[in-house]
């Protein structure tokens, strides 16, 4: 039994209920749905669930913006969102990923690779809860638990996949990653993203760290990693 409160946002009633169904015969007690992004949106700041399964194509406020407002509230940011699209275009899975959803799955879908994605992200939740220990490097500080970073002291925001690829590498100072390794140790394996999205982010990443970014290194040929002589 699983009593995590999962929040869908579906306009289509069919395949939201299908997808309530789905979960429920995993095991998922605590199921919540709306169906549009108003109600969506409503929901997720007062029930605050453990995840939120949106759908990009929206009635009146889209995926897009519904995801953009949730991880630019303090109290919800720190949700697992995973986008539920028709869409499957490169370019549609990057800007869900810079939204900060943690995840992307095009319809059609198997209601197994869902629930698989699903259970990922809770595991994954519990795993950042539990390694609660700052990483410390110089002016740069990372807290797993509070999913911040601060540089001299002052908070840079960054979306949930920027955040993750940050602390893989600086977990690991020295260790080379690729590409591949950091998509599936952020998303699972056989996850639908090229290495190019991960150029994206790590471009964006870099962006935000400011004078920080020389830290990270491209491998070339390879991929990444935070050097280990800070």
């Amino acid at each position: 039994m699983h009593k995590e409160r999962i929040l869908i946002i579906e306009d289509d009633e069919a395949l939201r209920e299908v997808i309530k169904l789905a979960l429920e015969n995993n095991g998922f007690t605590n199921i919540v749905t709306a169906e549009d992004g108003e109600i969506g949106l409503k929901k997720a700041r007062e029930l605050l669930p453990a995840l939120i399964l949106l759908d990009l194509m929206l009635p009146g406020i889209d995926g897009l913006n519904v995801c953009k407002q949730l991880k630019n509230s303090e109290e919800t940011e720190h949700i697992p969102i995973i986008m539920l699209t028709a869409r499957g275009e490169e370019a549609d899975i990057v800007v869900g990923l810079e939204m900060g959803a943690c995840d992307y799955i095009t319809k059609p879908f198997s209601n197994k690779v869902l629930v698989a994605r699903i259970r990922a992200q809770l595991r994954s939740r519990t795993d950042d809860n539990n390694s609660s220990e700052e990483i410390h490097y110089n002016n740069l500080v990372i807290d797993p638990s509070k999913r911040t970073v601060l540089i001299n002291k002052k908070i840079i925001n960054l979306t949930f996949t920027e955040f993750e690829i940050l602390l893989i590498l600086s977990k690991q100072p020295g260790r080379v990653y690729s590409r591949d390794q950091i998509i599936s140790k952020i998303k699972g394996q056989d996850y639908p993203v090229t290495e190019r999205a991960i150029d994206v982010q790590i471009v964006s990443l870099r962006k935000k760290l400011g004078s920080w970014a020389k830290y990270i290194e491209t491998v070339r040929g390879i991929g990444y990693r935070v050097k280990n002589n800070l």
